[in-house]
């Protein structure tokens, strides 16, 4: 309790000197990478999907495979790009300020250590780099505030630009719907006057411009292929995404851990390790806010654990976790917790501490595989 005094008497300097810490500790680790290997900073943070980001701002999708990536940030490294800045840098600036919106967003539900968990999360150096994350995590979680508020209309619009950036935007948009239902429950009857079903519609409206920007792409991506499955078409042939029995995901996954099944490349099986669980963690939040009958957060989880359980191997759950804003909920009331007896108070004031102090310290580690072109999810 002492700790969320000290937090909430200062919460945007404590927030802020987070997002100052840990974003200049990500660019000294650039840095230090680029020195190493002999390239330069450009090359560092213009990792990976980073490429296939700038290809599409540059070309559009001539290649079919680059459908799989939504339009919203191509279109913003595009306009960047026009005024001079070059669009790995322009990627890396748009992410460093809409991380900074996440994370107040964050703040503003769960309280600024929430936030500061957000921001030293071990995959958090893809919300500093040109990746959507962070900008998609900027409108979610504010739409998600949003709509906690009542205030439907601000929800709509920011889920729908969330759904410029990723296919999550319709998990956000199933999850919100969720949320809208569950604000006009009330004492386990659904309030069938005439007032209240208005109310529950007048929200509804609003979540129909997430589904009319997610529309309008797959219309687009309909005029140049002539498929209404040109997004998954891609995945599929892009990146082997298929839809698999659960059981045989987890033993490609659990296959793809064994050292023997990457020779010269050690950081894939733990990469893949971590995958692994990335997905426990997904499940067991998914438990904790079932019971507590949190049941639209919950869906937010589970709809994504389902896609990622079903796909041929657990891929890019490490980064997922990041959309996961009630597990930074939970992760701050957990650290936050009072025992009675003092002895345990302060036992697991210094477990909580060194949990922090550990994910931070991956956090660089992963920021330097990323630098360093090493396989990071």
């Amino acid at each position: 309790m002492q700790l969320a005094a000290r937090l909430s008497a200062h919460p945007v300097a404590t927030v802020a000197g987070v997002w100052l810490l840990s974003r200049s500790a990500l660019a000294l680790t650039a840095i230090a990478a680029a020195a190493n290997g002999g390239f330069t900073i450009r090359n560092a943070v213009g990792r990976w999907d980073v490429q296939h980001y700038i290809t599409i701002a540059n070309q559009g999708y001539e290649n079919s495979n680059d459908m799989a990536f939504f339009p919203g940030l191509p279109l913003l490294l595009r306009a960047l790009n026009t005024i001079g800045i070059p669009m790995e840098y322009a990627g890396v600036l748009l992410s460093l300020l809409a991380s900074g919106f996440a994370a107040a967003a964050l703040g503003r539900m769960y309280g600024p250590l929430a936030a500061v968990l957000w921001l030293i999360a071990p995959t958090a150096v893809f919300t500093t780099v040109g990746y959507t994350e962070a900008l998609f995590c900027a409108c979610a979680f504010w739409a998600w505030e949003r709509a906690s508020a009542g205030q439907w209309s601000a929800a709509g619009v920011l889920a729908a630009f969330a759904g410029m950036f990723r296919i999550s935007g319709l998990f956000l948009w199933g999850a919100l719907g969720l949320l809208a239902l569950q604000q006009s429950w009330r004492g386990g009857l659904w309030q069938r006057r005439s007032g209240e079903l208005r109310h529950f519609a007048s929200k509804v409206v609003w979540l129909l411009l997430p589904l009319l920007v997610l529309g309008c792409y797959a219309l687009y991506l309909h005029h140049l292929t002539g498929s209404w499955a040109a997004w998954w078409e891609a995945q599929q042939s892009g990146w082997g995404r298929t839809i698999q029995n659960p059981w045989d995901t987890l033993m490609r996954t659990i296959a793809a851990t064994h050292p023997e099944s990457w020779p010269g490349r050690p950081e894939i099986p733990w990469i893949f390790r971590a995958e692994i669980a990335s997905v426990a963690l997904g499940l067991g939040v998914v438990i904790v806010l079932a019971l507590r009958q949190r049941f639209s957060e919950c869906g937010w989880i589970a709809v994504q654990l389902l896609a990622f359980g079903t796909s041929v191997w657990y891929i890019s759950v490490n980064r997922a976790v990041l959309l996961w804003f009630p597990l930074f909920g939970l992760a701050a009331a957990a650290a936050q917790w009072a025992p009675a007896r003092p002895g345990l108070r302060i036992a697991w004031r210094v477990l909580s501490a060194l949990g922090a102090l550990a994910s931070f310290g991956v956090l660089l580690v992963w920021g330097w595989l990323f630098y360093t072109a090493h396989w990071c999810s």
